[in-house]
């Protein structure tokens, strides 16, 4: 089994006993995310997973990672969550080939990536985001250990957009249904 692969099939494991500790479980919560994490790898959920979604990002595995320590808030609440999802929004279609600029094969000659990465590592150090400023430090790190081939794979991933954007949802759902809108 290669790197990418291992790498894919752990990381899906953490990702699911980090979706079992969302649930409401009270005291047992802890306990259930671990067994999950482990029965994920054996009864196949990780693999199919993998199958289905891919390999997910390194950002993506550290949010989940956060997740299981029950560090709460999440980094990735409703701003960072809209803001993934608008990305997102413009960078698939033009990686689909829906336009005449292909941003996804920037990530595997990432030398502007990795020179836009500077301005934003200074903004989220001077807006104190420690969390952020070192979930993008580890995914610089796990791009330069040679695993990734495009560095766009360590930063994003469509699960991680599709938990933005389950995000943003549950976010407007709260605002058009909170007490004051009933």
């Amino acid at each position: 089994m290669n790197p990418v692969a291992s790498y894919g099939l752990l990381a899906h494991s953490l990702i699911f006993g980090a979706l079992i500790a969302l649930l409401p479980l009270g005291p047992l919560r802890a306990r259930a995310a671990l067994a999950a994490t482990a029965l994920a790898l054996l009864t196949g959920i990780a693999p199919a997973m993998h199958g289905f979604f891919g390999t997910p990002s390194v950002t993506l595995l550290q949010l989940a990672i956060l997740q299981l320590a029950g560090r709460t808030p999440s980094p990735l609440g409703d701003r960072p969550a809209l803001g993934l999802v608008i990305f997102a929004l413009f960078f698939y279609p033009a990686a689909l080939g829906w336009g005449p600029f292909d941003p996804y094969a920037s990530g595997y000659q990432p030398w502007m990536l990795l020179a836009a990465c500077i301005p934003v590592a200074a903004a989220l150090s001077w807006r104190r985001l420690d969390r952020w400023l070192l979930i993008l430090a580890i995914d610089l790190a796990a791009y330069a250990s040679g695993i990734f081939a495009n560095l766009w794979d360590v930063l994003i991933d469509p699960l991680l957009v599709l938990g933005a954007l389950v995000v943003v949802l549950l976010n407007v759902r709260r605002r058009f249904t909170g007490p004051g809108n009933r």
